[in-house]
């Protein structure tokens, strides 16, 4: 029996995933949070197998949450549950720890089997993103796969329309630290004002 505990921020979709799970014979619903801080609080109290993690929880970032399971729970595998495109997370989220990946817009086809093949021990990405990593590994990374978290993390901010003071206070950090953050991305990326970064994340799907 797979044990599984979501994280998500929105009632309606724990709602849907939870019909979901009940469904399946083999998986059981162990429990579900609405931030990173009940999600822990619940993974303290309940034996879990699969962390079914949003990204987008309103208190942490998604890929530090990650890191923070894998440390305090090694046991627990998680999967990632979004509602970005794989390509501005996938790859971050399993660098970090996590086992598998899927959007929510294809999460009601895909849930059950990327359960358990995650809860097989096994890593679970679509087959596009497959692809994708191919093609990576054969010489063709884009230069963004080469910021750190918070770098990239600001580099889509940016390229939604934040101001400095909003990235500063959406990730927690100081005004001089996100100057500090774009400044070596664009050394990195090669850009050199934030038009050049807008224009860089839209041609790479990285913001709509």
């Amino acid at each position: 029996m797979i044990r599984v505990v979501i994280a998500d921020d929105h009632d309606l979709i724990r709602d849907g995933f939870r019909r979901l799970i009940e469904d399946e014979p083999a998986i059981s619903w162990a429990g579900e949070a609405g931030t990173a801080e009940e999600l822990f609080k619940v993974l303290e109290s309940v034996a879990c197998d699969v962390v079914l993690l949003d990204l987008s929880l309103p208190d942490r970032s998604g890929l530090d949450v990650v890191k923070d399971i894998k440390v305090s729970y090694p046991h627990c595998r998680v999967l990632i549950l979004s509602m970005h495109p794989e390509e501005r997370y996938a790859q971050r989220a399993l660098q970090g720890g996590a086992a598998g990946y899927i959007s929510k817009g294809k999460a009601s086809e895909e849930l059950i089997e990327a359960l358990h093949s995650v809860g097989r021990g096994e890593r679970y990405i679509s087959s596009t993103y497959a692809r994708q990593m191919a093609f990576d590994k054969a010489g063709n990374r884009p230069p963004h796969r080469l910021l750190t978290d918070r770098e990239f993390q600001v580099l889509l901010l940016i390229g939604e329309g934040k101001t400095v003071g909003q990235i500063a206070e959406h990730l927690n950090m100081s005004i001089n630290t996100v100057y500090t953050h774009r400044r070596k991305l664009m050394e990195k990326m090669h850009l050199y004002s934030n038009t050049e970064l807008v224009h860089y994340a839209l041609e790479y799907g990285l913001i709509e």
